[in-house]
């Protein structure tokens, strides 16, 4: 029995000792036999931008959204620009204070994210949203707030439209400079303008009158006289002359002169243009002479050896347009166009340096004007008539005025200028077309034949289709079409 007993008791303390020896070996730190097996701390971001969602909101609007844990903690970066409020476990709202941008974590009671929103605070801009709207209805406009300024973006039918928007959104915002206009014109409409420009100018010169030219002396007088046409300015050679009475010993010299002319110079042109809504297109069909605008002079020899300088001025017929399709297919064009031809009238002669020359005159009609007009409706700029009339007369004072005899002693001069000009302007809107549409004008032209161009003088065959011979008509039996002789 005491064995028994002597045995349980050491069984019962080497289980306490091994429970002992357990316990100590369990709670007594580990010490790792080198520095360089310590494992390095994990950092982790619990909330940044990355996991966030962006939401814009006005000054003074609000959004409520509804979390799917409670909410535990939240975290406001600039409680100046944005503010949260929790009415609930789950739900929160954010309310926008001032322009800027802040954001907003939520946190439930682990610590962990449960959502994250990066706010911009902008201008209430859905004023602006609804008046595009109603007046635009069918262009596609977006309006974006960007801090204290307003970005648009979408398409609108037509550059008006466009501009109207910015405007609108310019006017809200008090200041051109903070509105980016980045609206696109979908369909960009191309005008094309027809035009007719057509001149007619008549002039007419008389001259009529006995010419007494040189002097005739006795003694220490002398008596000189000179009766040119002083209206014109000239003494044409192609005048009819008859002189006479040429006493002997002096140079007096008595010339009849008589002319009549009239002149017709008729000027046309039909320009046509395409260019897309809102651009400038010009058209200039004519020449350029040449003008001297001084010396340029080589100082290294002796004498100096000088060249004029040259530069030249346009003439003709010139037509600048700018279209803006507007809506309902009305064209608003602002139209400059202007007819010029060289001149004699007010010439100059330059002399310089050994070097002369004349410089003529230009002269100029021009018309400018800005209308509006549909597809296919014209415009009629007429009226720009101008005449000049010059009636002189000359002679010597005294006997030019006697009744019959003074005949002989004046001489009369008469110009009559009369202009005319007509533009007429037709603007059509266009879309392109394939080149098979189009033609050429020497479509179908072709060479004559040796024979032809040899025993018949032609310069070419009639032309008007492609083989150079037009298709016979039905009422009409032969070849018909453009000749040229």
């Amino acid at each position: 029995m005491t064995r028994c007993r002597i045995a349980s008791r050491l069984r019962r303390t080497s289980f306490a000792i091994l429970i002992a020896g357990t316990s100590l070996s369990v709670l007594a730190p580990v010490m790792p036999a080198d520095s360089a097996d310590v494992q390095p701390q994990v950092i982790r971001v619990a909330a940044s931008e990355a996991t966030s969602r962006f939401v814009a909101l006005g000054i003074g609007k609000s959004i409520a959204i509804d979390l799917p844990v409670d909410v535990k903690d939240v975290l406001v970066a600039d409680p100046k620009t944005a503010n949260a409020v929790i009415r609930s476990a789950r739900r929160a709202y954010i309310i926008g204070v001032k322009v800027g941008q802040t954001n907003i974590f939520f946190f439930d009671a682990n610590g962990k994210q449960i959502a994250g929103f990066d706010i911009a605070v902008t201008r209430d801009l859905n004023g602006l949203r609804g008046a595009l709207k109603q007046s635009f209805p069918d262009a596609d406009i977006h309006v974006e707030g960007i801090g204290d300024g307003i970005m648009l973006s979408g398409m609108a039918a037509s550059p008006v439209e466009a501009q109207q928007a910015f405007d609108l959104a310019s006017r809200l915002a008090g200041d051109t400079a903070k509105v980016v206009n980045g609206i696109t014109v979908r369909d960009r409409d191309q005008v094309m303008l027809k035009v007719t420009v057509a001149e007619v100018r008549r002039d007419v010169l008389k001259q009529l009158g006995i010419n007494f030219s040189g002097s005739l002396g006795y003694g220490t007088t002398v008596f000189k006289t000179n009766n040119p046409f002083s209206a014109s300015g000239t003494d044409p050679s192609n005048s009819l002359r008859i002189s006479g009475f040429s006493p002997s010993g002096n140079g007096l010299t008595a010339t009849l002169q008589a002319m009549n002319r009239a002149s017709v110079m008729r000027t046309l042109a039909e320009p046509n243009l395409t260019a897309v809504s809102g651009e400038t297109a010009s058209f200039v069909a004519g020449g350029e002479f040449p003008i001297p605008t001084g010396l340029s002079c080589d100082t290294t020899t002796s004498p100096p050896i000088c060249q004029p300088t040259i530069s030249f001025k346009k003439f003709g017929v010139s037509l600048t347009f700018t279209p803006v399709v507007l809506s309902a297919g009305r064209i608003s064009l602002k139209l400059q166009t202007e007819v010029s031809n060289v001149s004699t009238d007010n010439a100059i002669s330059l002399q310089q340096a050994g070097f002369s020359t004349t410089v003529p005159s230009i002269q100029t009609r021009r018309a400018e004007t800005t209308v509006e007009l549909p597809s296919g409706g014209s415009l009629a700029l007429a009226g720009m008539i101008q005449e000049q009339t010059k009636h002189a007369i000359s002679g010597t004072p005294g006997l030019m005025e006697l009744p019959i005899l003074g005949t002989l002693f004046r001489s009369r001069d008469y110009i009559n200028d009369q202009t005319e000009l007509v533009v007429i302007v037709t603007p059509y809107i266009v879309h392109p077309v394939s080149a098979k549409r189009l033609s050429q004008p020497d479509d179908g032209f072709a060479d004559p034949t040796d024979p032809k161009a040899v025993l018949l003088g032609h310069l070419n065959r009639i032309y008007g289709s492609a083989t150079g011979n037009a298709p016979a008509a039905a009422s009409y039996q032969g070849q018909y079409g453009f000749i040229l002789e």
